[in-house]
């Protein structure tokens, strides 16, 4: 079953307070496994800027719900088959996307043998592959600004056949994109944006993956004076 665009219900208040008391209770009863996670718990660890500045790699789902406020969205949900001596086994393979707005995001698959826990898996696995996404002022803001409204430089991104580019913006341009990396800019914090992109159209998961791909580009390359000046005011 692949991904099938339709008109989802914007959930009420009463479900979002319910949501968001489980998670409360989630990490209330969480038992941390790893030193990071025991530091996040205590609360010597307040800001996952701190994780990244520092390198520590991220083991439990619960130390980025712990810092983060996140979105979530479910990208694909597809019925595989797979054949074994005993016949034809059934399985489902969903794909989730997490972010928080403001400059991080994750994606990730994950499998099972039902619907819903395939989800959770790749919800978890989400949380755990979190990226940190520089954002900026644009190109056409020539004086610094604490406003980072756009992407700092232009980045490429890939994933199989498909090739998304995307070039800062000015304000009041929008997230000039196709539907199938609107989303992902939406969740990264990007608010005005340029792109191009090539590739099959039915695709929607490579449009995704390559629309990540580029945005965490703009953490790994190096930047010029003139470059960071726009990056940091």
């Amino acid at each position: 079953m692949g991904f099938r665009k339709r008109k989802e219900r914007e959930p009420d208040a009463d479900q979002i307070a319910a949501e968001i008391a489980r998670k409360q209770k989630t990490l209330n009863d969480w038992v941390p496994k790893t030193a990071l996670g025991r530091k996040v718990k205590v609360g010597e660890i307040t800001s996952i800027e701190e994780i990244f500045e520092k390198g520590w790699k991220i083991l439990e789902p619960e130390v980025v719900d712990s810092l983060l406020r996140l979105e979530e969205e479910t990208i694909e949900v597809a019925k595989t088959t797979r054949v074994v001596t005993s016949g034809r086994k059934f399985s489902f393979r969903a794909t989730v996307m997490v972010g928080n707005r403001n400059g991080y995001i994750g994606i990730a698959t994950g499998k099972a043998t039902e619907k819903f826990p395939a989800i959770e898996k790749a919800s978890k696995k989400a949380r755990l592959n979190i990226k940190k996404i520089v954002l900026g002022s644009g190109s056409w803001e020539e004086q610094p600004t604490s406003d980072k409204h756009s992407i700092p430089f232009k980045v490429i991104g890939k994933c199989g056949g498909v090739k998304v580019t995307l070039l800062p913006a000015p304000k009041g341009t929008g997230l000039a994109v196709g539907k199938n990396i609107k989303k992902v800019l939406e969740f990264a914090g990007v608010r005005n944006v340029w792109s191009k992109a090539r590739g099959s159209s039915d695709t929607r998961l490579n449009f995704v993956l390559a629309a990540i791909d580029a945005l965490e580009k703009t953490a790994q390359m190096r930047v010029s004076k003139d470059v960071e000046r726009k990056i940091f005011k």
